[in-house]
């Protein structure tokens, strides 16, 4: 499975395509060095397949890649950042008790 992630800033998203097909995206806004991350949705076919996973390490390598800090509105991103501790620092140490992320980076 030939899976990819790619910014597509025209439409304000990453989308992640298997092939040319796109079968998921997360959206964000870029202001003031912050990517704000409101929203991941993958298409229910390509559940369980890790898909989403793959999404978010690309939408938060792309992150770091561009210096900024992220904000995870997305309750899959958080978790995502829960479950890898390595990229808790791309969340603000002021900013992670609003996503409770504040013991997450013991």
């Amino acid at each position: 499975m030939d899976t990819t992630v790619v910014d597509v800033p025209e439409k304000g998203r990453f989308e992640v395509r298997v092939g040319e097909r796109v079968v998921g995206l997360a959206s964000y806004h870029v202001e003031n060095g912050q990517m704000t991350l409101p929203h991941t949705e993958v298409d229910p076919s390509m559940g369980g397949k890790g898909i989403g996973t793959t999404l978010v390490s690309g939408v938060l390598s792309a992150a770091r890649e561009r210096g900024l800090t992220v904000l995870p509105y997305c309750s899959f991103i958080r978790h995502y950042i829960q479950q890898h501790p390595e990229e808790m620092d791309l969340v603000t140490v002021h900013d992670r008790p609003h996503f409770g992320l504040e013991t997450a980076d013991r």
